[in-house]
């Protein structure tokens, strides 16, 4: 199935920089956000989607997914999750984006949240208290 990503947004450097990581026993290194988008697709219906998260690592293009949802008959949708992002190197280029089976045309972005959901200096604080 041929699928069609349309661009939501670039996460600034700064929110990625922040990010806390961890080190996971099957994953490596990983960072997470809490990623919302409230989209507006007008002359759109009942379509389903994907809200995905891409960024590069290490020069390889990587994408999770964060949610799946699917249009109301006023082809508005609000779609959320953490995106736990696995990296080797450094997260980079990070952008979030739809997915879907047909073309977007007109893709209205009415709010975008990206958050770490730890932040490292909040760590830092933390472990020292």
């Amino acid at each position: 199935m041929q699928h069609h990503d349309s661009l939501i947004g670039p996460v600034p450097v700064r929110i990625v920089e922040v990010a806390r990581s961890s080190l996971t026993p099957y994953e490596g290194r990983v960072a997470d956000f809490n990623v919302a988008a409230w989209l507006h697709l007008p002359g759109m219906s009942e379509l389903p989607v994907s809200l995905l998260v891409s960024y590069t690592d290490g020069g390889q293009r990587r994408e999770v997914a964060v949610d799946h949802g699917r249009l109301n008959p006023k082809g508005r949708i609000l779609l959320a999750g953490i995106a736990r992002l696995p990296f080797r190197q450094k997260i980079e280029q990070m952008q979030v984006r739809l997915r879907s089976a047909v073309p977007i045309k007109g893709l209205l972005v009415d709010e975008l949240f990206v958050q770490a959901v730890e932040q490292a200096e909040a760590a830092n604080q933390q472990a020292r208290a």
